[in-house]
């Protein structure tokens, strides 16, 4: 609540509130405090993620703008807005901002995609948008309760495919699709679960689940790469007469070919836990469909289910 007073200076200005849908203008001081009290029932509840973004000047924390996504689970998507006091503008701070929240919603919440708009004549934040990795879908009329007017506004999406964990290092394919080489296995317990593992934020496709496994490095067997990953993702040694071959994945993603063994294994030494900042969920055979999985492992899913 503390905030408040500082949110209420920056968001009253016209140059501001003019960019928003849903902000007035005049802002009023009880505005801000009501906000701020909202918000930090909404974060509570987990529907709506509506944060500060915060710099440093003179060795003291200062407010600079918010950042926010609502959630709806009903269509597994969460729709972003931010904002940014004028005198920080022009500093990278909506998109280093705006960028980071939605790789951490897409690595850590139960969505599939992000949404967003943008007034066609809001030239900064149609490129705050695209800088993240958005892609313009469409069109759409929005009502600017600062303007009291009806304005065109561009409606803006991104999946986790789109938004990179690395936008400085973003893989843009160039000539033959490389193989990748990836083993996976599905470790099984005495109850007859599978566990899967959830991708961190930072990673490509974070946010999906998957079976534990990695990439081989060179030379190495489909065993020797899984017993390796395994010690080093979960913590937990496994013998290559443990592990079973069951199947394999071939698919084409748009920058590479994955060519994916797929092993089960019912016997390990150790206690599976994460090691990489990733969660981990055991999982019984039927319910695995109820989690989103990379395009490459889908397909396993109903063979694993028969076959247990």
């Amino acid at each position: 609540m503390t905030d408040a007073v500082e949110l209420h200076r920056l968001l009253n200005d016209w140059e501001v509130c003019s960019t928003l849908v849903d902000v007035p203008y005049p802002y009023p001081q009880a505005k801000a405090e009501t906000w701020v009290a909202f918000t930090a029932q909404a974060l509570a509840e987990r529907r709506e993620y509506h944060l500060a973004i915060t710099g440093r000047e003179h060795g003291a924390e200062m407010l600079i703008g918010a950042v926010g996504l609502r959630l709806d689970p009903k269509d597994r998507s969460a729709s972003l807005g931010y904002w940014v006091g004028r005198r920080f503008w022009g500093h990278g701070v909506a998109t280093e901002a705006a960028g980071r929240l939605c790789r951490w919603a897409l690595a850590n919440l139960d969505i599939d995609r992000v949404t967003a708009t943008a007034a066609t004549a809001n030239g900064a934040s149609l490129a705050v948008l695209r800088r993240i990795g958005m892609k313009h879908t469409g069109e759409a009329i929005r009502h600017f309760r600062a303007r009291n007017r009806d304005l065109k506004v561009l409606v803006f999406e991104a999946t986790r495919e789109d938004i990179s964990a690395d936008p400085a290092t973003a893989l843009i394919p160039a000539g033959p699709k490389p193989l990748v080489l990836v083993a996976a296995c599905a470790l099984i317990d005495r109850d007859g679960r599978i566990l899967l593992a959830r991708r961190p934020e930072g990673k490509k496709m974070a946010g999906l689940w998957e079976f534990p496994g990695g990439k081989f490095d060179p030379g190495e067997t489909p065993e020797a790469a899984l017993i390796r990953e395994l010690r080093e993702e979960l913590g937990i040694d496994v013998a290559s007469n443990c592990l079973a071959p069951f199947t394999f994945a071939s698919h084409a993603y748009d920058s590479f070919h994955l060519l994916m063994p797929l092993f089960l294994c019912r016997r390990w030494k150790g206690s599976p836990e994460s090691r990489e900042g990733q969660q981990l969920a055991w999982v019984r055979p039927e319910n695995l469909a109820d989690y989103p999985m990379p395009a490459a492992d889908r397909p396993l899913v109903p063979l694993l289910r028969d076959f247990l």
